[in-house]
């Protein structure tokens, strides 16, 4: 299953690259905490780790479509958890896109993560 859904983003992580989009120094996410419900939205530099709660979220490309097309971003996260075992620290790694947050998601016990813009 994780096979076909990585080969199925093969496209879109392509398009993330493309010249249509312009790279960007610092990620704008939505973190929602399922045990509060609280939400709140951070600021990760592109390059360097955040830490929230548990997590750690380091983003290493945040891409944006130009001011002239249909407003779009993407950036690609790794998520580690200090709660997993020490060899199975990392619970996410790829892209995840603003317009389609279902295509690759987090999936956490107490945390939601989607990308809202690039800047």
């Amino acid at each position: 299953m994780r096979r076909a859904l990585a080969l199925a983003l093969l496209p879109c992580a392509a398009l993330a690259q493309s010249a249509d989009w312009v790279p960007k120094s610092v990620a704008e996410l939505q973190l929602l905490d399922k045990v509060t419900a609280r939400i709140s939205t951070l600021r990760a530099p592109v390059g360097q780790g955040t830490q929230v709660g548990t997590l750690t979220i380091r983003v290493t490309a945040c891409n944006a479509r130009p001011p002239d097309e249909v407003p779009d971003a993407s950036a690609f996260l790794e998520v580690s958890d200090s709660r997993r075992a020490s060899g199975f620290q990392e619970v996410f790694r790829g892209w995840m896109f603003a317009n389609a947050p279902g295509v690759s998601m987090l999936e956490h016990p107490v945390y939601d993560l989607r990308v809202i813009d690039c800047k």
